[in-house]
């Protein structure tokens, strides 16, 4: 039992620096008013609006956090 919970933890916290860095890789959203509105039309507009670097971030960092919730929850019921 003790190898689980050393092996989850060690998955945890690849998780959660993974987490941190995905975050800090991503732009900004607010960048004043001309970036609100030539990113609303560059989102409008745009043809590969899901092949960004933005979107693939996005759909990373959704997984990613999912990952890190399931870890916690699992390392919280084995060491309760």
């Amino acid at each position: 039992m003790r190898a689980v919970e050393i092996l989850i933890t060690i998955v945890h916290l690849i998780f959660c620096i993974s987490l941190i860095a995905i975050v800090l890789l991503q732009s900004g959203k607010s960048a004043g008013l001309s970036g609100t509105i030539s990113g609303g039309a560059e989102t409008f507009f745009g043809k590969n609006k899901g092949r960004t670097i933005d979107a693939m971030l996005e759909k990373y960092t959704k997984f990613v956090a999912i990952a890190f919730l399931v870890t916690s929850i699992i390392l919280y019921l084995l060491l309760k």
